[in-house]
């Protein structure tokens, strides 16, 4: 049980610092925010977030896989975020923003498989939740972000088309102030929320509770914790990623950027529906550009972060099942 719960907290550490570009990325670009700043905001905005995402975390607890009671429950979670850790590692390395969230449901689901591999009783993969909770959002979520960030952008530029342009830009610093801490609340509320739902699978497995949805406090403060330390510690590689190489970003598109993903990781995080919050702002920043000319996107980069987009369930999935193959006898 401890075992999984602190691969399940290391989990959350590298979440933390593989998606710290999600909220401070486009600030510190435009040189709103200093990187150190940014990610002091980005941290604590992450700790406050994690207190309000009891409604995603139910979902991962209960809507992705059912894994049977005892040690062979523990096993197939073990796996499963053994499986989402290693994926977020490889692509933090080559500095691409994937999508934590997807790693880890795509874990989970490959270590389960593993388990029905062996014939594991009571192993199952609640499909029905995958397609309606992650498959359709994790396709609408960039559309979305897409779109409104380019309506968005559209509507500033319309409103403030006769400003004068240094003005601006030094009032949207400011503004990205604000429009940051919203992006990394959101963030918390949802990235920390799925780890505490793995907790809550870890502590129904192991018999320590009868449901995979209630949440005991203290898994709300060790996860906002953990996340926010990751957070802190700054995945630089793709921080570059999302602020320099997809686009050149002004502080008007930043703030645009930032508003739209955190409105809508407010909206689904209400809703309880999981959604990776690297689609969202990437999507957003893409969209954004594209307003002003479609050649200001690097579409090349563009394309890496797609395939990267595509791969995630699929490996973290196979790295699952491997690790599962491995841990099965110390389960």
């Amino acid at each position: 049980m401890l075992a999984v719960i602190l691969v399940a907290l290391v989990f959350d550490y590298t979440n933390g610092f593989h998606d710290a570009a999600n909220a401070i990325a486009t600030s510190v670009s435009t040189r709103a925010l200093s990187p150190r700043t940014g990610l002091i905001m980005a941290a604590l905005g992450n700790f406050a977030g994690a207190h309000l995402g009891g409604a995603v975390a139910k979902t991962v607890g209960s809507g992705i896989i059912h894994p049977p009671s005892g040690m062979s429950g523990l096993g197939i979670v073990f796996a499963g975020v053994v499986g989402a850790i290693t994926w977020n590692l490889i692509t933090w390395y080559f500095g691409i923003p994937s999508s934590s969230s997807h790693a880890l449901v795509g874990g989970l689901v490959g270590a389960s498989l593993g388990a029905m591999l062996f014939d594991v009783e009571g192993a199952t993969v609640l499909w029905s939740g995958i397609v309606e909770k992650v498959v359709i959002p994790m396709v609408a979520s960039p559309l979305v972000g897409f779109t409104l960030g380019g309506l968005f952008m559209i509507a500033i530029y319309w409103i403030f088309r006769n400003g004068n342009p240094r003005k601006l830009n030094k009032g949207f610093r400011y503004a990205q102030t604000v429009s940051a801490a919203a992006m990394s609340v959101g963030h918390g509320m949802q990235d920390a929320a799925k780890t505490m739902g793995i907790v809550v699978l870890a502590l129904y497995a192991g018999g320590y509770q009868d449901n995979t949805t209630h949440i005991p406090e203290w898994v709300f403060w060790t996860s906002s914790t953990m996340l926010a330390l990751g957070t802190y510690s700054g995945g630089w590689r793709i921080i570059r990623t999302l602020g320099r190489k997809v686009i050149d970003l002004d502080p008007p598109q930043g703030f645009a950027a930032e508003t739209v993903a955190s409105g809508v990781l407010f909206t689904t995080s209400w809703l309880g529906v999981p959604i990776s919050t690297t689609h969202t702002i990437t999507s957003a920043i893409m969209g954004v550009g594209a307003t002003k000319r479609l050649s200001a996107v690097r579409w090349n980069v563009a394309g890496n972060i797609l395939i990267a987009w595509v791969l995630t369930f699929p490996a973290a999935g196979a790295i699952a099942v491997v690790a599962y193959m491995i841990a099965r006898p110390l389960f």
